[in-house]
This record gives structure tokens, C-alpha cells and sequence, in this order.
């Protein structure tokens, strides 16, 4: 019975933070690009890069963007073509 909570526990703490960085990332390219929504495409591309490089950061959507933006020689290509293309 141990073992069901602890997966159980496992399984929603999986869920929450899949929710948390789905709003996370909505977020992040608004104020990323602010002129045009994030598309699904730069969503997904940027998103390793927040586990990556800016866990620590979730959920100050603005901190991540900051977090990223310090980071950008490490990001992956896609998350850096979001940026540049600002």
C-alpha cells in the first residue's frame, strides 16, 4: 500500500509540474515576444532549456526569461532562434 501512494504521489507530482510549466511556458513567450503569441514550435523549443537551465526558477515566468536570456550561449538552437527573433 506504501509503494501505491508513493507512485500515486509521484504521478501527481508529475502532472502539477506538467501543468505549471505548460502555464510557464504560455507565459514565458508572451512576454518574449509580445507582438505575436508563442506558437506551439517555439513553446516545445524552449522548454528542455527551462528544465535545463532555469528549474530553479519555475514558476517567476519573468525570472526564466531572465534565466534564459543570461544563458543564451547554452541554449538550444530553437530556444535561441525565439529569442532572436524578437
Amino acid at each position: 500500500m506504501n509503494a501505491t501512494k508513493t507512485t500515486l504521489r509521484s504521478t501527481m507530482t508529475r502532472f502539477e509540474r506538467t501543468i505549471i510549466l505548460s502555464l510557464l511556458l504560455t507565459s514565458l513567450m508572451a512576454d518574449v515576444a509580445r507582438a505575436e503569441p508563442g506558437t506551439p514550435a517555439q513553446k516545445r523549443a524552449c522548454t528542455p532549456d527551462v528544465y535545463r537551465l532555469c528549474a530553479g526558477e519555475i514558476p517567476n515566468v519573468r525570472a526564466i526569461v531572465a534565466c534564459l536570456r543570461r544563458n543564451m550561449g547554452n541554449l538550444s538552437d530553437g530556444c535561441r532562434a525565439v529569442f532572436a527573433s524578437q
